[in-house]
């Protein structure tokens, strides 16, 4: 009998209080069980114990009992014993198998080999005891002994290996054919349910591998057992897997109860292995790319060559450098420099952390964005001719325009205000044997030194006009010395030959006093005696100004970026910003993005002096250009650049720099400075708004009235400008008490009306010289006038009287001239003047009266003095106020 056949039956009875009980069949207890972090628990611990129901008597250990036997008996015993548990191994890592009625098998007539091939057996523990009996009972029988040869013995060997064989292999087609079917069942399980219900997580998307692997592991297994069993180990028995636990509900995973085990975790609740979710596959391969992409571009770092300005960002610096804004901060972080990425840094620490990263480093300044602007063309690039470009200077009214009028056969002089050149113009004549010239016209009048020297600083010949009747002037001086501060040849042309009292010796004459001979006179300088009203002699100088060009070989190359200078610069409606240019090398194309001083734009259209619409200019071809973003300064240079970015560059570092300047001048002074203006008085100024239609003629008014300013009086340019009158000058004019100059412009409608009902003063003007004589009025009233004293008379007191509610009164004889009451006076004593101040009372005997001749007497008190002694002289003056005049 086994331990379980001997425990007393339990029995079913009443409790102590009426309670229908069974007693407990188990012993229960209490174990503490540790965890990690000092964490415990206390759990309840059930063993049970295993009852086993056997049909036959208890026998002995098969396994141990092993005497009286034969060596045979005790082979065939080990032998079916080992087949026995090897099946029961197999069996227990294979899914069960289909349901069906399990077949009887007698103890006593079972074979080993039929135990191993057979089905699997319900119980384990009753085959091996059938099969211990049987080999016992087939032992007891007396049997002759038999003694077996080695060659027997390896045979009989061979044939039991090769029955096992070939159970292994029909329980592993029966394995897979299995799974196969459980597989084909459960994707149809599957795809019925995705049909049904949509997938809430992604894990329940995850991918699941094949069945296959299954079949690998249980294959894998077989073998492991075969292996096991050649080497004659046994294997220890692998425990039946527990069947999973029920679920609650439809679809509801079961919850997971007890002790949380390896194999628990790494497999999901329906017992199918965990796998990996397909986000966490995609983070890993995604780190693994960027892993492998770092170590590539630390194994082929580039270096760069970084341009370093005086100020960058250093997000910016980390784009030129090619590197992450991240590792830029850090890197300034270590040096001890707290920046952000849109932080300006200074160029010495953009040096440290450039080379840090190892790059190239090239410093370059803020003015080096104008490299490469510059106008330099080597004698090989000039590859062929170009007209030559002809200033015409001198003094006013000599017939500089005139003699162009002339030579272009067009009427210039007419639309000129007062018949006096105030815009610099440039024309292009086309000469009989068909060679062109370029002129340039420019004022004589003395406000326009700064547009004669433009013109000599462009041209390649001056041609000097002096009137035959007037001779060398002021202005033609002048311009004398800019031909010669330019170095240009000058070609003398003696204007106005068609009046009586013209002397052209006596020009040539007064030019030797600067250093000017003539060829008459054996000399270098040209001159030829012309007369712009008659046209006379004009062929011959055209004549001499085409020889002067040849000698001077002018050559220059179309195929080149346009390069130029601006002549004159105006706004007009409709057109906006237009530049009158002068292009001194390469070719000018519409379209072209170019810069103009601190403006810049792109060529819109392009007009010639006649007024035609042009595609291109060459070489000193002057032209009018439209597509200007601003008005630039006449004088400034002209530069075609490859792309508006680079235009743009320029243009802000120009303007940058002109607000400096413009803030540096309008600084104050020290504080010394400050306090001697304030002790010698306040300086009057006269704030002006100027607005002209071009910008030579903007730019010679305020240099006309700059030269107007006194150590009292001043002219204030407080804005100047090119264009119409618009509101926001009247409301600068407004706010400053000034008053607005519009010369040949005038004001829109909208600034009529408000300078009218704001009470700014607008003045029109179209003749230069009238602006500056207002000017000269206005600075002249606001002088201090001059204070004039005119001697009247001399009185000497004869007699002091003490009247009461008067004060003293001073008895006096007039001694010379007459005293006039209201008169300024002087109390001397001893010639000393010990006051100055007015009458308060001029009477003779008791009437007031206006004044009192010399010879008479009379008394008079002073005001607000009353320290007069007889013997003092009386001194009576008027005092009269001078206006001065500039």
């Amino acid at each position: 009998m086994s331990d379980t056949d001997q425990e007393p039956k339990k029995v079913l009875s009443l409790g102590g209080k009426g309670k229908l009980s069974l007693n407990k069949t188990v012993d229960a207890g209490q174990v503490r069980q540790s965890f990690s972090h000092g964490r415990s628990k206390q759990v309840q611990v059930e063993v049970r114990k295993k009852r086993t129901i056997s049909t036959q008597p208890a026998a002995k250990d098969a396994t141990k009992d092993f005497g009286g036997l034969t060596d045979a008996e005790r082979e065939a015993r080990k032998r079916v014993l080992e087949n026995a548990a090897q099946a029961t191994e197999t069996e227990s890592k294979l899914p069960p198998p289909p349901k069906q009625a399990p077949r009887k098998v007698e103890p006593a007539q079972a074979e080993p080999e039929e135990a191993v091939e057979g089905a699997p057996v319900a119980d384990a523990s009753v085959a091996e005891e059938a099969a211990a009996e049987a080999v016992v009972d087939e032992a007891s029988q007396p049997q002759p002994k038999k003694v077996l040869t080695p060659e027997e013995r390896r045979q009989q060997e061979m044939a039991a290996l090769e029955e096992i064989q070939k159970s292994e292999e029909q329980k592993k087609a029966e394995a897979a054919a299995r799974l196969k079917a459980e597989q084909e069942e459960r994707q149809k399980r599957e795809a019925q349910d995705d049909k049904s219900r949509k997938p809430k997580d992604k894990n329940d998307d995850a991918v699941v591998a094949p069945d296959a692997n299954k079949l690998a592991e249980a294959s894998a297994a077989l073998s492991e057992d075969e292996e096991t069993k050649r080497r004659g180990k046994p294997k220890a028995a692998v425990p039946a897997k527990t069947p999973a636990a029920p679920k609650g509900r439809a679809g509801e995973r079961a919850r997971r109860s007890g002790k949380l085990t390896i194999g628990d975790a790494l497999t999901r609740g329906d017992g199918e292995e965990r796998v990996r979710s397909l986000a966490s596959v995609k983070r890993q391969r995604e780190r693994e790319r960027q892993r492998q992409a770092a170590q590539q571009s630390d194994r082929h770092k580039v270096v760069r060559d970084v341009v370093i300005p005086e100020a960058i960002t250093v997000g910016e610096l980390a784009n030129r450098m090619a590197e992450r804004g991240a590792d830029v901060v850090k890197s300034l972080m270590k040096m001890g420099v707290m920046a952000t990425i849109t932080q300006t840094i200074d160029a010495d620490t953009a040096e440290l952390v450039v080379q840090e990263f190892g790059h190239n480093l090239q410093r370059v300044s803020e003015g080096d964005v104008e490299v490469g602007l510059e106008l330099i063309e080597a004698p090989d690039d000039a590859t062929s001719g170009r007209p030559p470009v002809v200033t015409i200077m001198g003094h006013v009214d000599h017939g500089k325009t005139s003699l162009l009028d002339a030579l272009r056969e067009t009427d210039v002089v007419a639309k000129e205000a007062g018949g006096i050149t105030q815009h610099i113009g440039a024309y292009q004549v086309q000469v009989p044997s068909g060679d062109k010239i370029t002129f340039i016209d420019t004022p004589g009048h003395a406000a326009f030194t700064a547009m004669r020297a433009r013109g000599a600083d462009v041209t390649d010949i001056v041609i000097l006009v002096v009137a035959a009747d007037d001779g060398i002037k002021a202005q033609t001086v002048e311009a004398i010395n800019h031909a010669k501060a330019a170095k240009k040849p000058i070609i003398v042309a003696i204007n106005k030959m068609d009046k009586p009292g013209a002397e052209p010796d006596r020009v040539r004459t007064e030019l030797l006093q600067h250093d000017l001979q003539v060829e008459s006179m054996g000399g270098e300088i040209i001159d030829v005696e012309v007369s712009a009203l008659q046209k006379t002699n004009l062929d011959k100088l055209l004549e001499m100004i085409l020889l002067q060009a040849e000698i001077m070989d002018l050559k220059a190359n179309p195929d080149r970026a346009a390069h130029g200078r601006i002549v004159e610069a105006k706004v007009e409606k409709g057109r906006g910003s237009v530049a009158t240019v002068l292009v001194q090398t390469g070719t000018l194309r519409t379209g072209d993005i170019f810069i103009a001083g601190a403006e810049w734009g792109r060529v819109r259209a392009l007009i010639n002096d006649r007024g035609d619409n042009v595609d291109s200019a060459g070489p000193t071809e002057p032209v009018e250009v439209l597509g200007l973003q601003g008005t630039p300064s006449a004088g400034d240079d002209f530069v075609v650049v490859e792309n508006e970015a680079r235009a743009r560059e320029v243009s802000e570092f120009r303007q940058r720099r002109l607000r400096d300047q413009q803030h540096k001048a309008a600084a104050r002074g020290t504080l010394e400075q400050m306090m001697s203006q304030l002790k010698e008085g306040e300086k009057g100024t006269l704030p002006v708004v100027l607005k002209a239609d071009v910008q030579g003629s903007a730019e010679a008014i305020q240099a006309s009235l700059e030269k107007l300013a006194t150590d009292e009086v001043q002219v204030q340019i407080l804005h100047s400008g090119v264009g119409g009158i618009n509101e926001s000058d009247i409301t600068l004019a407004k706010a400053t008490n000034a008053m607005v100059v519009g010369f040949n412009v005038r004001a829109n409608p909208q600034a009529r009306e408000m300078a009218k009902r704001e009470g700014v003063e607008l003045r029109y003007y179209s003749i230069i010289y009238d602006v500056v004589d207002d000017a000269k009025a206005a600075l002249s009233g606001m002088l201090t006038p001059d204070v004039r004293e005119t001697h009247i008379g001399d009185a000497e007191i004869r007699e002091v009287f003490n009247i009461t509610k008067v004060g003293k009164v001073a008895g006096c004889m007039v001694v010379n001239g007459e005293v006039k009451r209201g008169s300024k006076v002087r109390l001397l004593r001893d010639d000393v003047v010990i006051h100055e101040g007015t009458l308060k009372t001029l009477r003779r005997f008791k009437d007031e009266v206006r004044e009192v001749q010399k010879g008479y007497e009379c008394g008079m008190a002073f005001e607000n003095y009353s320290d007069i002694q007889v013997g003092d002289y009386i001194e009576c003056f008027d005092v009269e106020e001078v206006k001065r005049q500039l």
